[in-house]
């Protein structure tokens, strides 16, 4: 150990490992050059900055530059087609000319999707139905109907069908019921018919049945016959709110029906 000690302490030692971390560093610095000086290291072609630009603009500053370029689509509803959603290298990076540069590009057509089954349900229902499928509430119109749901849904003014393949992103617009109904509707004509073919009419037209007043002797009261009638459809007054109520004068029917 006092020997190995005593050598170190040579001049000659000194000289040998000095001579032996100059030869490591100098080998170390002529890699690192000669890869520098091989890969281009801190020269190249500055990457310019793409994203945003159409499709057609990107291309042409690429190919300025002397890049090739490689191209992948995604469908994006609120950018416009052909739109630089991304590029790799960054902008800015130093390549060599000929470089591969890749873009992604918003597709130029949207995908297609199916129409959802909306019809005769509730607006928020279909709203939610419509976005879940990747298409858009357009316009929205009220028709006279009882109930308040969807009644009709189209597309570009053409009525479309549960099913039917649109582009993704498209504007639906639905056409929804008010809830009211029509507000006025005719006053049916039952004088001198059968009370039983006065009551159906008179159901069917969206009336009620109001009172029945009986008038003259009645012995029959399956063979009755309407013989006046409030309201009743005259010259200056021919409809009702719907639902109102029609009173009915009714007498003994004739025998035969008549």
């Amino acid at each position: 150990m006092k020997k190995l000690l005593a050598y170190i302490k040579t001049g000659s030692f000194r000289k040998t490992a000095l001579f032996a971390v100059g030869s490591v560093i100098t080998v170390v610095l002529i890699a690192f050059f000669s890869l520098s000086y091989y890969t281009g290291h801190g020269s190249g072609v500055p990457v310019p900055p793409l994203t945003g630009l159409n499709i057609t603009d990107a291309v042409n500053k690429l190919e300025e530059r002397g890049f090739n370029f490689h191209v992948d689509t995604i469908y994006l509803g609120d950018k416009a087609p052909g739109t630089i959603v991304q590029q790799d290298p960054d902008a800015g990076t130093l390549v060599k000319e000929g470089r591969i540069i890749y873009l992604t590009m918003v597709t130029m057509q949207a995908p297609p999707v199916a129409l959802p089954e909306i019809e005769q349900i509730p607006y928020i229902q279909a709203v939610s139905m419509l976005t879940n499928a990747g298409l858009k509430v357009g316009d929205t119109t009220f028709r006279s109907d009882i109930a308040t749901v969807v009644l009709e849904v189209k597309l570009s003014g053409q009525t479309i069908r549960p099913g039917m393949k649109i582009p993704k992103g498209s504007r639906i617009d639905l056409v929804l019921g008010d809830g009211k109904g029509a507000s006025e509707l005719p006053i049916p004509e039952v004088v001198n018919l059968d009370l039983d073919e006065a009551r159906m009419a008179i159901k069917g037209a969206g009336f009620t049945l109001g009172t029945i007043i009986y008038q003259g002797n009645i012995t029959d009261s399956a063979n009755l016959k309407v013989v006046e009638q409030f309201p009743a459809p005259t010259d200056s007054v021919n409809t009702s709110s719907i639902g109102s109520r029609i009173n009915l004068t009714v007498t003994q029917g004739s025998g035969d029906g008549n």
